[in-house]
């Protein structure tokens, strides 16, 4: 089992820091969730804890992710990076590919890209994005993405987007695997048929077994069962030996761990040096040199 390090929407000041830590400790990668703003009023729920509440993301530090890991690559030599997950679906997708062949470029193809939709139908009239047709416009970015990564002209005509035919460079010199979120049947069937992998947010392992069994199958449909694939979720039983085998045997690889449970308002008390602390009596006990 690998591990990646979640420091939880902390104080961007103690970023550096933690990331030196992570990878010092064995830490697989870091990452870093994705929030553009806080809606002061909203028509949705928060679709990933048990009565839908989204009070918790106010004043919660989010740093933009393909800015900051940048920064924080050129810090590391070693740790990976990834994004859980990146909303994409209010994104620009050419302006998201530069962004990525450049993290690409700086980081040595350290990153993984987990992606997403947004909750949030007021993240999406804020950039002027249709908050209807989301899903297609996400498969369409994603293939839009995939194309310009590689380096050589691409040119796409989609269900909701396109674009004339351009070169990108540099470019990624290993492909930048896409992990992708989400927990409905549309999400794990997008994982299936477009995705690198698979990221799950915060399920019992019950319900991870019942999705990734549907992932699997789904997989099968598509025919793509036969190539490399990923999961990675953050579990409750993560900080188990006993619940790491049982998450194992799902064909989980990645379990993302953090100390503070952010989504339930706990609020962040403690110093850089006390979250060391608890990161190295992780690592000590669960992180094989």
């Amino acid at each position: 089992m690998k591990f990646s390090y979640n420091p939880s929407m902390c104080p961007p000041e103690q970023y550096v820091a933690l990331a030196l830590a992570a990878e010092e400790l064995g830490f697989n990668s870091m990452a870093f969730p994705d929030s553009l703003c806080y809606p002061e009023h909203s028509s949705a729920n928060y679709p990933y804890n048990g009565d839908g509440s989204r009070e918790f993301l106010k004043d919660m530090p989010f740093v933009e992710p393909l800015v900051t890991i940048p920064f924080l690559a050129g810090q590391t030599k070693r740790l990976r990076f990834n994004t859980s997950v990146y909303k994409l679906a209010v994104r620009q997708p050419l302006v998201v590919a530069k962004q990525l062949a450049t993290l690409a470029a700086l980081c040595g193809d350290r990153f993984d890209f987990g992606v997403g939709i947004s909750p949030w139908p007021e993240d999406f009239e804020g950039c002027h994005v249709p908050w209807e047709a989301r899903g297609q416009r996400l498969d369409d970015q994603i293939a839009i993405i995939r194309g310009l990564l590689s380096g050589e002209f691409f040119s796409y005509s989609g269900k909701q987007l396109s674009i004339a035919s351009m070169q990108l460079c540099p470019s990624p010199a290993t492909p930048i695997p896409i992990l992708i979120g989400g927990h409905s049947d549309a999400a794990l069937k997008r994982a299936a048929r477009l995705g690198d992998g698979w990221i799950g947010a915060g399920a019992s392992i019950e319900e991870y077994g019942v999705l990734i069994g549907k992932l699997n199958e789904f997989r099968k449909q598509y025919q793509r069962d036969h190539l490399p694939f990923v999961i990675h979720v953050s579990s409750a039983d993560a900080y188990s030996t006993a619940g790491q085998d049982t998450l194992a045997k799902l064909g989980i690889n990645e379990c993302h761990i953090a100390f503070r449970n952010a989504y339930d308002g706990t609020p962040d008390t403690l110093s850089t040096e006390q979250k060391i602390e608890q990161m190295h009596k992780f690592a000590s006990k669960f992180i094989k040199s």
